[in-house]
């Protein structure tokens, strides 16, 4: 039964390719009326062993010697031979996909695939070149169906076979599969970046990679967190009347997304469109359906008492909508868009290598832009969004090849004895400005860079953007300064009534230690008057007596000066 499934399916890849052929022959000697790029379907050089996936994924013998890269230990652990080199994209532009091949040494026996894939060419196509599905489906406007020939445009969504060449005959009914597998490369359907790949849709994010997640945000950023846009959103009401018949109620900046905008009410909707090059046009619209304006598609719905207008843009133009007076009953407009940030910041190319040879690095670095006119402005204009981050500095290895004089010493040296990467010095920082109470002190850095041979030297400090810029400045000397402490007052020098009182003061810093340096202006005084608040006794004075004669006769006496003698008395 493998036998007889290989062999159908061999035939039906004969089939294939001689039907292939067939077309591109009979295309070749027609006029050039169809464009139909010269994209081949992944098909390794090799012969089939048997259908070991079940997946839809063939086992090759491949037997290349010239393509193969060294093979790892692990590898080699698990039986598998290394991984051969890519082999050419499917397609030459607008996204495809290549292969790597490897065999297995254990006789078949191994785990895993031996087949691997990725995306290339994912530069976009020239507009000239037109849908892919649609030139494979095109290719066979000269083979007869059923003996007649028809012009095929492609079925572009069959959700229960993406990946199957379906073809309807234009103007007519007919759908026909015209090839079990479109071309590698091919867009599963038309609003997704998913390929198909050996006929099976394969998930591709937005960043081009199979099997990535990546999405777009509702900025139109890959992977981004929405910090290039706002959301704006909000209704007002138009007063309109016969003598004012027309009024502007909402702008909508170039470069917006998801826009949407309704009006309930009788009145009619304009669109006014002015382009970066001064072009101003005006717009109705009269049925539902698809309008073009300015390369940008606005899908235009009404209902029996509102009109809706969406586009997915980005917007190529300012769209400036204005309510036209149709009756005298006020129509509310609703809106909402995600208006990008004008200023924003883009990453720059990278920096030339560092050296020629030998192994080197190159950095790149972000510059402000104001993207309505693509023009780079100072940083600060960027800082001004909070939401605005500035994207860190990439850094990548560059002119690896050893250089001619080294004697290949590339294969043999660590990787830590290669030129080193740049790296911020500084000196040491300055004296504080002030003692204490908090002051500043700086320091000077530089971007260096050693040589192989250890000598360093100042370079430009783009070159060190990778890495944090160390601080030029710091507070210092944060702490308090010294201030005067005064202790208790004593007790008052006297018992009763007015006195004085003392107390002692110390200069004490912050650590609560006495020291010097206060300023002695504002020292504390030390001496004060104090009251005690205590009547003090004083003897009556009493009016003069007359004495009696001894006791005048005895002061008499005592008053009488006394002769100087040595004897005691």
């Amino acid at each position: 039964m493998a036998k007889m499934r290989l062999s159908l399916f061999m035939w039906e890849m004969s089939l294939a390719i001689i039907l292939f052929s067939s077309d591109v022959q009979t295309e070749a000697s027609q006029s050039q009326s169809v464009y139909f790029l010269p994209e081949f379907a992944l098909s390794p050089q090799g012969s089939f062993l048997e259908d070991t996936t079940g997946e839809q994924f063939l086992t090759f013998r491949y037997d290349d010697q010239a393509s193969r890269t060294t093979r790892s230990d692990e590898d080699r652990d698990i039986g598998w031979d290394a991984w051969g080199t890519w082999s050419d994209c499917s397609r030459t532009c607008g996204g495809g996909a290549s292969y790597s091949l490897r065999r297995c040494l254990n006789g078949g026996n191994c785990d895993g695939r031996n087949i691997r894939y990725r995306t290339c060419s994912n530069r976009d196509c020239p507009v000239e070149a037109g849908d892919f599905r649609a030139q494979q489906c095109s290719a066979h406007n000269d083979v007869k169906y059923q003996g007649h020939t028809y012009e095929w445009v492609p079925v572009t969504h069959d959700p229960t076979a993406p990946c199957a060449l379906k073809c309807q005959a234009r103007g007519k009914s007919l759908v026909v599969e015209l090839a079990p597998k479109v071309l590698d490369g091919t867009r599963c359907k038309t609003d997704s970046l998913d390929m198909c790949i050996s006929g099976i849709c394969q998930e591709v994010g937005c960043d081009r990679q199979l099997g990535s997640h990546a999405k777009e945000d509702n900025c139109g950023v890959c992977a981004g967190d929405g910090s290039t846009c706002r959301l704006v959103r909000g209704q007002t009401p138009s007063h309109v009347s016969p003598e004012e018949s027309v009024k502007t109620v909402i702008e909508v900046p170039l470069g917006s997304r998801s826009m949407r905008i309704t009006a309930k009410g009788p009145n009619a909707i304009l669109l006014e469109s002015h382009t970066l090059q001064g072009h101003k046009e005006e717009h109705s619209f009269s049925s539902p359906g698809q309008y073009i304006i300015e390369n940008t598609t606005v899908d235009f719905q009404r209902g029996s008492d509102r009109q809706t207008l969406r586009a997915h843009g980005p917007l190529t133009a300012d769209f400036i909508f204005k309510v036209k007076y149709v009756s005298a009953r006020d129509t509310l407009v609703q809106f909402t868009f995600y208006q990008p940030i004008r200023y924003q910041w883009r990453e720059t190319d990278f920096f030339p290598c560092t050296v020629t040879c030998g192994g080197g690095y190159q950095l790149n670095s972000a510059e402000c832009t104001d993207i309505r006119f693509n023009r780079v402005l100072p940083d600060h204009h960027c800082r001004n969004y909070p939401e605005n981050k500035k994207p860190k500095p990439k850094l990548k290895e560059c002119n690896m090849d050893p250089c001619p004089e080294s004697d290949g010493f590339k294969e043999v040296m660590p990787y830590d004895h290669f030129q080193p990467l740049p790296r911020w010095e500084h000196n040491p920082w300055t004296l504080c400005s002030v003692s204490c109470g908090g002051g500043s002190q700086e320091r000077s850095v530089m971007c260096v860079e050693e040589d192989v041979h250890g000598q360093i030297s100042q370079v430009e400090e783009w070159k060190c953007t990778y890495s944090p810029r160390p601080e030029v400045q710091q507070s210092c000397n944060t702490f308090d300064c010294p201030q005067w402490m005064a202790m208790e007052w004593s007790q008052c020098t006297v018992t009763c009534g007015r006195g004085l009182r003392y107390r002692v003061v110390l200069c004490i810093d912050h650590r609560g230690q006495h020291t010097g340096g206060c300023n002695a202006g504002l020292k504390p005084h030390i001496k004060e008057d104090c009251l005690v608040p205590v009547a003090c006794f004083k003897p009556q004075e009493k009016p003069p007596v007359e004495a009696k004669l001894p006791w005048l006769k005895q002061a008499h006496e005592l008053e009488e000066p006394r002769a100087a003698s040595e004897e005691p008395t």
